[in-house]
């Protein structure tokens, strides 16, 4: 069986498309997945299963609709992909000062070309991005909150969700410890 590690887009954030990880925890283990547990509020979930990825998003998708009456997005990695995900990291040996962060975008597919574009507008020598497949890895030199390079992160079209570094070492982790 596989580890897999999903990640929920734009759940109880500001007040909206709130779901209580215990309640998903619950509906997760219902539809069949194995060892579920949940990270944090922000819709980070890890279980174990040996179906694949493809059809997992879609029942996951599906049985969140069903039992809280939500569109989710759900972004779907392997323990494997997220240890490469942070073998990626072109800012992993960089020190954060005061007010800066490093986050990462996981998709559902690599970004256009156009997309790219878009995002590039937003880029300078406060906030850059680096794109390895379907992730991108984003270095905020100010507040996360005042960058124009994140506020115009929407314009991907809702095909990912971020994490700060943090976080998706902190979930590779969890994932790791699974496999013992």
């Amino acid at each position: 069986m596989a580890i897999y590690i999903a990640l929920l887009r734009g759940i109880n954030v500001g007040g909206k498309k709130k779901i209580k990880m215990s309640e998903l925890k619950t509906a997760l283990q219902t539809m069949g997945l194995a060892r579920v547990q949940t990270y944090i509020q922000s819709g980070n979930v890890l279980f174990e299963s040996d179906e694949g990825p493809a059809s997992l998003r879609s029942r996951i998708e599906q049985e969140i609709l069903s039992v809280f009456d939500m569109s989710v997005t759900v972004i779907l990695r392997s323990a494997e992909e997220f240890e490469a995900i942070i073998a990626n990291d072109p800012y992993a040996d960089v020190s954060l000062s005061e007010g800066e962060s490093i986050h990462i975008s996981v998709l559902l597919e690599a970004p256009s070309q156009e997309e790219i574009n878009v995002l590039a507008r937003y880029s300078d020598e406060k906030d850059e991005f680096h794109i390895h497949g379907s992730e991108m890895y984003f270095y905020f030199r100010q507040s996360v909150l005042d960058s124009q390079l994140a506020k115009n992160l929407q314009k991907l079209g809702g095909t990912g969700t971020s994490r700060n570094r943090s976080t998706i070492i902190k979930l590779a982790a969890l994932a790791a410890s699974m496999t013992v």
